[in-house]
C-alpha cells in the first residue's frame, strides 16, 4: 500500500477486460500520521468523485456509457489511488456487462472491498447528462482581496482569528487552490470553500494559508484533512466544514468534504472548471 509501489507515474499497459485487482489502496493514516491525527478523528465525511471516461458493451456488443459518481466515506482505512481507478474503470472497456444495474453493483462490491468501507455507486445515463448540475461554490470569496505573499508551503501560522469578539457564522471560497501529486509532481488545480461558527477568522490570513498549499505535495483527500486540523487548532471554530473541488485528471475528478457537525452533504455539481 506505499504509495511508490502503486501504478502512478509509471507506464502502464490498459486492459479492456474487466480485472478489479487493478485497484490499489493507500492507507488514510499514512497521511493522518504526519499531520498528527493517530486517534480518533476530529471529523467524519466523504470522498466524492465523479468519472466521465467510463464505457463498457452490452449484451449485443453496443459500447454504453455513463457519468459515475461514487462517495467513499472519510472513516474508511483506504483511499483508492486514483491512476489504478482509472485503469480499473477502463478494464470495462470490453467487457460485456448485462445491464447498468449489473454494473453498479460490480463497482460497489470491488471499491467497497478495496476502500475498506460501503462506498455509494451512481451511474447517470446519457439520457440524464442535460440534467447535470453546473454552479461555483456558495460563499464570499477570499479572491478579491489585494494582497502580498511567498508562502507556498504549508504554514499553519498564517491563520489567524478574532477571539475577543463575538462569533461570527460565514462561508469563505477561494479557486487558487494548488497542490502536486506526491508521487508525479503533476499540478492539482482545484476550489475550496470554508465554512465555519465560531471567532472571526482573518480573511487575509485565510487566503495566503490556500496560497500555500502551492507547492505541496499531498493527495486530495490528505490536503483537505490538513486544512481542517490546521483551521480548527489556529482558529477554535466550533463548528467547521471544509469543501474542495479538484479539476479532473485521467477523466476523474476527487472532491473531499470534511466536517465536524451534522449538515446536508455537497451537492456535487460541478464547477465551470471542470
Amino acid at each position: 500500500m506505499n504509495p511508490d509501489q502503486s501504478p502512478l507515474g509509471k507506464p502502464a499497459e490498459y486492459l479492456q477486460h474487466y480485472d478489479p485487482t487493478l485497484l490499489f489502496p493507500i492507507e488514510r493514516l499514512r497521511g493522518r500520521s504526519a499531520i498528527g491525527l493517530t486517534g480518533a478523528l476530529p471529523f467524519f465525511g466523504t470522498d466524492l468523485w465523479n468519472a466521465y471516461e467510463l464505457s463498457w458493451l452490452n449484451a449485443r456488443g453496443k459500447p454504453q456509457i455513463a457519468i459515475a459518481t461514487f462517495a467513499i466515506p472519510a472513516e474508511s482505512p483506504h483511499i483508492i489511488e486514483s491512476k489504478s481507478f482509472k485503469l480499473y474503470l477502463g478494464s470495462f472497456a470490453n467487457t460485456v456487462v448485462e445491464s447498468a444495474d449489473a454494473l453498479a453493483a460490480t463497482l460497489r462490491t470491488d471499491l467497497s472491498a478495496v476502500a475498506g468501507a460501503p462506498v455509494k455507486v451512481r451511474l447517470t445515463s446519457p439520457f440524464e447528462f442535460g440534467k447535470l448540475e453546473f454552479d461555483e461554490l456558495d460563499g464570499l470569496s477570499l479572491d478579491r482581496l489585494d494582497l502580498d505573499t511567498d508562502v507556498y508551503e504549508p504554514t499553519a501560522s498564517l491563520l489567524g482569528a478574532n477571539f475577543d469578539e463575538a462569533p461570527v457564522e460565514e462561508t469563505l471560497t477561494s479557486n487558487l487552490l494548488k497542490t502536486n501529486c506526491p508521487v508525479t509532481g503533476q499540478p492539482d488545480w482545484g476550489s475550496v470553500q470554508v465554512f465555519y461558527h465560531g471567532p472571526q477568522i482573518d480573511q487575509a490570513g485565510l487566503l495566503r494559508y490556500i496560497i500555500s498549499f502551492r507547492n505541496h505535495t499531498g493527495f486530495h483527500e490528505q490536503c483537505v484533512e490538513q486544512m481542517f486540523v490546521d483551521i480548527q487548532r489556529e482558529c477554535r471554530p466550533t463548528r467547521l466544514a471544509i469543501y474542495a473541488r479538484y479539476t479532473r485528471r485521467g477523466g476523474l475528478d476527487i472532491n473531499p468534504f470534511r466536517t465536524n457537525f451534522s449538515m446536508p452533504s455537497p451537492d456535487n455539481a460541478r464547477t465551470a472548471r471542470q
